[in-house]
């Protein structure tokens, strides 16, 4: 189920009016807050505050015994190792650490776990040569909370652990000096959803006297890539610190990401969040995935302009070859669930591969979720031992869907929407079946697409343009805007860039809109000129020359007047029934095409020759409403399977060479029949 369900959030249009007035802000912006639950004094006053007063750090728990043992380290000159994590947000947490008692004076090294032969966290052989080297304190960044053992064995070698870390804890804390996880059940905090590198800033600041302004002054884009690579939600602290991270990425940034701008094309031009986003903390991860996290590390910590750039072009190759064996992996796994029935229609998919690269696999999982709009699981196989990455969709905890299978895992962790585990090769069936089995006992959910607002064509200009910039920065909680414009007619097709992009042009009662479909060829795009559209659009700025412009960017388009809920409930049924479920009568009459429908379609196939587009454009060229999706996809599957029409790579050919066929054959009808009481179909 690639196709997200649109929702349009709701406006109360005199609260936005309200909250525009007691706030001084352009009415449009006050409409995006409203879209959005910010309509509270306080709320409102909070986003657009720019003199913003972070929290003492000490109301975190052990925060105090933190500072009080690594003050004792630096006074003392023990020996200090930041243990950090191979991700972005474990890059740039040790980097601000490390940076920060240096610069007063600590004996400190830093120590970053190989992804591939360590794996995350903590490992007793790192500890153990940690100590042969002879480091007193640990002190762990982005990780920790779960490093019960190692922790215990670093006490045995004479090494003291101070964590910090900001996933969730477990029952049991580690026997460390200090714990500090603002996400500890004793913990009562205003906030607690640091990235890893904002709890490393936390204790940074109580290690500094308070002085949490000296700190942002002087880190403020390390400390704010971590938190926007770690997709954290941006309100509060965090998108106070993005902010002000922002705003020294473009004015003062350190070399290291200074060097990233201009290797990754943005040198000189001025980048916003969103601009983080893509081109700056994928480089940064990219290190950690498929070479060494190290170097990153010493990107971020170069002290000069050269030094640098030689490091960026290193993580900036790791980045393409990122794409080059992530593309590979994606295309494998594809291909194999398009070939198999059970994983494609599974309401969790679980795909397994051997020696796919572990650094990658995260990222594999997240498109397949994004194709198939369901939760999905990636597993790499190295022998008996595998390493699995999972990404799921709102409304589905693949965290609690995992746990519910812990004893056939040799270990698990994450969050609501990302979580990682190890199981063995022997148990992944039973780990398929079982994780479905939960999948069917909570509600079933489908992928979102949360329009904002609608919007009038008219009103695009750079009036809106000014609109929307007092937004930024954007994140996770608070996503770029995205737009409905409904009921547009599709006047022009370009093809640009080569052909891998379309400009398209839309008109409506007298106005007119261009917008970009990047990555859609010609071809691919299933779309005709006079077609009536609705378009989901997110607008950004747009400079060329010292000319400013908007540019709509097409994220998803449907047919105008598509009832939804209609059409989302015939793809569940479907499913449900691919899945080799049980039927009620009235769902399997329902799902059950006569003898009419099948002869109409098999007419529209052969007329067409092929087919090339998805099921939804499908039942509306032949006239079809959308709530016939599930009758459309199981002709389509009767016809394939009688030899009339075949299946190749997603399109639909003619394949009749002028044979008779009987409906009775078709197993399909049969097993539909069966749940109605008949016996076949005539």
């Amino acid at each position: 189920m690639s196709r997200k369900k649109w929702t349009l959030a709701h406006i109360d249009k005199d609260v936005a009016a309200s909250v525009a007035e007691t706030h001084s802000l352009d009415p449009f912006t006050a409409l995006i807050l409203t879209s959005r639950g910010i309509t509270e004094y306080e709320d409102v006053e909070e986003f657009f505050d720019h003199d913003f007063a972070f929290c003492d750090s000490y109301l975190i728990r052990d925060v105090d015994k933190a500072v009080e043992r690594i003050k004792k380290a630096i006074e003392n000159f023990e020996k200090i190792c930041v243990f950090g994590d191979y991700d972005a947000d474990g890059v740039t947490s040790t980097a601000l650490m490390y940076s920060y008692l240096l610069s007063v004076g600590a004996d400190v090294t830093y120590y970053i776990p190989d992804r591939v032969t360590e794996g995350y966290g903590m490992n007793t052989d790192a500890v153990k040569k940690i100590a042969e080297d002879g480091t007193k304190l640990i002190v762990t960044v982005d990780n920790g909370i779960s490093a019960i053992e190692e922790v215990d064995y670093a006490k045995t070698l004479g090494v003291d652990v101070v964590v910090t870390d900001h996933h969730k804890p477990s029952e049991t804390l580690p026997s460390a000096v200090a714990v500090v996880d603002p996400h500890r059940d004793d913990d009562n905090l205003p906030f607690r959803d640091w990235a890893g590198v904002g709890v490393a800033f936390k204790v940074v600041c109580a290690l500094n006297g308070g002085d949490c302004m000296d700190i942002i002054s002087r880190y403020a884009d390390i400390i704010a890539v971590g938190t926007i690579a770690d997709v954290v939600d941006l309100r509060d602290e965090n998108r106070a610190i993005v902010r002000y991270g922002v705003a020294k990425i473009n004015s003062d940034p350190c070399f290291g990401i200074e060097a990233l701008k201009q290797i990754s094309g943005v040198g000189g031009k001025y980048i916003n969040s969103v601009g983080v986003t893509y081109s700056l903390a994928p480089r940064i991860n990219a290190a950690g995935r498929m070479a060494s996290a190290q170097t990153a590390l010493k990107l971020l910590l170069s002290e000069d302009e050269n030094t640098a750039l030689e490091y960026a072009e290193i993580v900036d190759e790791c980045n393409k070859e990122r794409h080059t064996v992530e593309n590979e992996i994606t295309k494998f796994a594809i291909s194999h669930i398009e070939n198999d029935e059970k994983l494609r229609y599974a309401k969790v998919i679980v795909i397994c591969g051997e020696g796919w690269h572990h650094g990658v696999i995260g990222i594999v999982a997240a498109r397949i979720t994004e194709k198939y709009g369901k939760p999905s699981i990636v597993i790499s196989f190295d022998g008996d031992e595998g390493t699995g990455s999972a990404r799921s969709i709102d409304g589905f905890s693949v965290y609690d869907a995992i746990k519910s299978c812990d004893d056939l895992l040799t270990h698990f962790g994450g969050h609501t929407m990302a979580a990682g585990l190890g199981i063995k090769k022997e148990n992944v069936n039973e780990f398929f079946n079982r994780i479905n089995e939960y999948a069917n006992s909570v509600p079933s959910v489908v992928p979102e697409l949360l329009i904002n607002c609608k919007l009038n064509p008219a009103y695009i200009n750079n009036d809106l343009l000014s609109s929307l910039s007092a937004l930024e920065p954007y994140g996770a909680g608070n996503s770029q805007p995205v737009f409905g414009i409904y009921g547009v007619t599709l006047s022009e097709i370009k093809p640009v860039g080569e052909g891998r992009h379309l400009r398209l042009t839309f008109t409506k009662s007298g106005s007119f809109v261009t917008a970009m479909k990047f990555s859609t060829t010609a071809e691919e795009f299933p779309y005709c000129v006079g077609d009536t559209l609705d378009l989901a659009v997110r607008i950004d700025k747009n400079e060329f020359k010292g000319e400013v412009k908007p540019s709509v960017q097409i994220k998803d388009i449907r047919f105008s007047g598509t009832d939804e809920d209609k059409l989302f409930g015939s793809m569940l049924l479907f499913e449900k029934f691919k899945r080799g479920e049980e039927l009620t009568p009235k769902e399997a009459k329902f799902i059950t095409p006569s003898r009419e429908f099948l002869l109409g379609v098999y007419k529209f196939i052969k007329q067409q020759g092929a087919w090339n587009y998805d099921t939804e454009v499908l039942l509306k060229r032949t006239g079809c409403p959308m709530h016939s999706f599930c009758t459309m996809q199981t002709a389509v599957d009767i016809l394939c399977e009688l030899g009339l029409l075949k299946l190749d790579d997603g399109k639909i050919l003619f394949e009749d060479g002028g044979k008779k066929v009987e409906l009775s054959d078709s197993k399909i009808l049969n097993r539909l029949n069966s749940f109605m009481g008949g016996d076949g179909n005539e």
